[in-house]
């Protein structure tokens, strides 16, 4: 090719090159669309590939940490939060699955039940997975997932003690309960259940609370009315403390059924809808599959997870169409 041409063929490109100049500086680039991350709660976690998990500490046998458990080596985890080998019980394990289905890593933190059922959590963690019922008053704050437990609420008192045998009996006496939970509504005559009519058999109880039921179990155990007359819990958890030593009895009649399930904050910053539903997703598939089964009769040595799967969440009209 003679040099003419190559002289020529520099001015087309050269024009060329002009030519895009010229378009980039008429037409600015246009910015990228926001990320789904950015405004999904459901994205931006399978982004991180990490999940934060808020639950219950000292509540066997529905969590508690693991003594000396060290951390997952690699861990997406941040310092503050737990790996999943240094938490146990049937709520982390229910945690746990969750996790799984959505291919992520689980990560536990372990707020009070206070900061948890007020909602504006700031981003602090993803989801509540820690034995907390479904009512009225906590939907304003909250989101509810299909529930994974449905279990009574039972009334222990000392081993020893024979003038108890009927909830009723307790009127006016010493109950121990945990601080801000359903079950110190209960006492108080104030507690709504979704779908439930609750009969408060038990009149002006003098109410003690405590920020874990474990410690009222404990105070319990001192002797028949030496600190307690009573506590209300769950009844696995009553169980369990029996198991352990702890000298109680339950009485026969539950309190009341609740519905427990996980929560999400309805102030978050990124719209939780597609997170929740996909929530309920794997929930109803565990229930189906007979994995919450399987747990709940590794934990709590029954089924408790069956009656749940009967809840019809859809009737809560939580997003509306």
């Amino acid at each position: 090719m003679s040099n003419r041409w190559y002289y020529i063929a520099g001015i087309i490109l050269l024009l060329g090159i002009g030519s895009i100049v010229l378009m980039t500086l008429i037409i600015p680039p246009q910015p990228d669309p926001s990320p789904a991350s950015q405004t999904d709660k459901l994205a931006e976690i399978l982004a991180r590939g990490r999940i934060v998990i808020a639950t219950d500490s000292a509540y066997p046998p529905n969590s508690d940490l693991v003594p000396g458990a060290s951390r997952t080596a690699g861990t997406k985890c941040a310092p503050t939060e737990y790996t999943a080998n240094q938490v146990t019980g049937y709520n982390v394990a229910v945690a746990e699955e969750i996790a799984r289905q959505l291919g992520v890593e689980p990560c536990f933190v372990m707020p009070t039940r206070t900061q948890i059922i007020s909602g504006s959590w700031a981003e602090g963690w993803d989801i509540h997975v820690g034995s907390l019922t479904i009512t009225s008053d906590r939907m304003k704050a909250l989101y509810f997932t299909q529930p994974y437990y449905a279990g009574p609420v039972v009334m222990f008192v000392h081993k020893n003690n024979s003038a108890f045998s009927e909830i009723s009996d307790l009127s006016g006496k010493r109950v121990g309960v945990c601080a801000g939970c359903i079950l110190e509504r209960y006492l108080q005559g104030t507690l709504e259940l979704p779908g439930q009519t609750i009969d408060f058999a038990v009149k002006n109880a003098s109410i003690v609370a405590y920020d874990n039921e474990a410690n009222a179990l404990s105070d319990l155990a001192a002797g028949d009315g030496v600190k307690l007359d009573a506590v209300l819990t769950n009844l696995p958890m009553g169980q369990d403390a029996i198991k352990n030593g702890i000298p109680i009895r339950p009485l026969n009649k539950p309190a009341f059924y609740g519905y427990v399930a996980a929560a999400v904050d309805k102030k978050s910053s990124r719209d939780p809808a597609s997170f929740v539903n996909t929530v309920t997703g794997i929930i109803r598939q565990q229930h189906s599959d007979g994995t919450l089964q399987k747990l709940s009769q590794q934990y709590y040595g029954q089924d408790r997870s069956t009656e749940a799967g009967k809840f019809n969440i859809s009737a809560l009209g939580q997003f509306p169409p």
